[in-house]
């Protein structure tokens, strides 16, 4: 995976500041008093530090924004990063602080001058974040290329009590990196072979990997998940990852929707946007990278993660509108359209998670709907649950990571629209209300039991612009949220 800025806390040196080469980030409060370390770099700097903090450009500022001063006189840095906030701030404030950081990170040495700063993990966690690039497939020099990772050492009053934090913190952002690496992937790269293959290499991490191939899933009647990928040359997978770091209790489990690429099928998607359909194996992204972070962090929960992985493609062999397969709860599914896959997918590994683990709960993440898109944009990703209490904790995470989630509606209403003249169910039902059939199909597949949440997240796994902590492309939404969902409800 591509590789993360190496991070150190070490104690405060005022004598170093003036050799440390690269950028070095200095933090103001509103009212421009400058602490120890500032006024270091102010003397040093023959009252640079000070004439900023006193103009109009630092006035304009706003929280957590970063003004570059260049080439300073009196430092061996290229450049002084100026951070205007509060030095006891924390959360989400402090982590879009980071993300001025991070922009500044990627390939650099960056020295934080924090001192006594509260907030550093999430300062951090934001910068790092931030710093993230996918440039593995791009040849061309730059500015950019062949510097390396880049550094993070942060200058504080207690770098042994913050290193233990920085592992965490460090867990949190590999997770979320390596999502995005995934989702960011061409999928003549990320074929459902890689994509097992990256999830085995995890077993050195303390997971426990198994790989089923198409005969055992064929053996265990997951026909349905079968049906999809049958017109590829990529052979269909469903690999499960297990991390028990907690005691006898039964697992948590996490579902991920894994199309590797989707041209629709028989029901073939318009040729424009279509090359964006290599992020519509995400929701198996953020499974690997939540699972990935957990086993980093080392989790003291039972966690399960099933991805299933296939490839949606055209051919002399693939299912056809019209088709009836068996799934492997035993219902029959009247294929309507073809490119309505991913919950034919997810069903089967909804049941089989259901089967084998007898899960405490589960959550299904898909790039599911368009008609999610639609309906929220992509500030927020759909939640439709039969458990409100889960539904409540899950949102609650969310929100705590600033990741955007809206609860949906449920209702044997919508369920109507999905019945078959010839099967059990259709896989849609029309137009209307898109995003809530799809996840009435679903729920079609959740023992009574089971708490369950879907979530679809067609709108925020993958965005044309840059975010606040992601270059354009991948965001690897939902590993923070996850990740925190677990630690609060599962760790205690």
């Amino acid at each position: 995976m591509s590789e993360l800025p190496s991070l150190s806390f070490v104690p405060v040196n005022l004598d170093a500041i003036k050799d440390a080469g690269g950028h070095i980030v200095v933090f103001l409060p509103e009212s421009g008093k400058l602490d120890q370390l500032a006024r270091r770099v102010n003397r040093l700097t023959r009252g640079a530090l000070e004439r900023f903090a006193e103009s109009t450009s630092f006035a304009r500022m706003k929280d957590g924004e970063a003004r570059s001063l260049s080439f300073p006189t009196g430092l061996a840095a290229e450049e002084i990063l100026v951070v205007r906030l509060d030095r006891r701030i924390r959360g989400d404030a402090a982590r879009k602080a980071g993300a001025s950081i991070g922009k500044h990170l990627r390939g650099a040495s960056v020295l934080l001058l924090a001192g006594a700063m509260k907030g550093l993990p999430d300062i951090v966690l934001g910068a790092l974040l931030r710093a993230y690039a996918f440039e593995r497939h791009q040849t061309e020099s730059s500015d950019d290329k062949n510097k390396g990772a880049g550094a993070l050492t942060v200058m504080t009053t207690q770098p042994d009590a913050l290193a233990a934090e920085g592992e965490i913190v460090t867990a949190l952002a590999e997770g979320v990196w390596f999502t995005r690496d995934l989702v960011n992937e061409p999928s003549n790269v990320l074929t459902t072979v890689e994509f097992a293959e990256r999830l085995l290499e995890m077993q050195q991490l303390g997971l426990k990997v198994q790989v089923l191939d198409e005969p055992e899933l064929e053996k265990l009647g997951m026909r349905t998940l079968l049906a999809v990928g049958q017109g590829s040359e990529s052979p269909s997978k469903v690999v499960v990852m297990e991390w028990n770091g907690g005691g006898k209790e039964a697992p948590f489990a996490l579902i991920g929707k894994g199309v590797c690429f989707d041209t629709g099928g028989i029901s073939l998607k318009p040729a424009g946007g279509m090359e964006d359909m290599t992020m519509d194996m995400g929701g198996a992204g953020t499974v690997a990278g939540v699972m990935r972070a957990l086993a980093l962090r080392k989790a003291k929960a039972n966690v399960v993660g099933l991805v299933g992985l296939v490839e949606n493609m055209p051919d002399g062999r693939a299912q056809r509108p019209g088709d009836v397969v068996r799934s492997m709860k035993g219902d029959t599914v009247e294929v309507i359209n073809t490119d309505a896959e991913g919950r034919l997918v997810l069903c089967d590994v909804m049941w089989y998670a259901q089967e084998r683990f007898k899960p405490s709960g589960m959550i299904d993440l898909a790039t599911l709907t368009g008609a999610m898109v639609i309906a929220l944009g992509h500030e927020n990703a759909g939640i439709f649950s039969n458990d409100d209490s889960l539904a409540q904790a899950f949102l609650e995470s969310a929100e705590l990571e600033g990741e955007g989630a809206w609860r949906m509606p449920l209702g044997p209403g919508y369920a109507k629209q999905l019945k078959s003249r010839v099967a059990d169910v259709k896989n849609v039902g029309g137009r209307p209300a898109g995003s809530i059939t799809a996840a009435e199909f679903l729920h079609r597949f959740v023992k009574d039991e089971t708490p369950w949440i879907h979530i679809d997240i067609a709108g925020v796994a993958s965005l044309s612009t840059d975010s606040l902590y992601a270059p354009k492309g991948a965001t690897g939404w939902g590993v923070l949220a996850l990740n925190r969902l677990i630690n609060d409800r599962y760790e205690g």
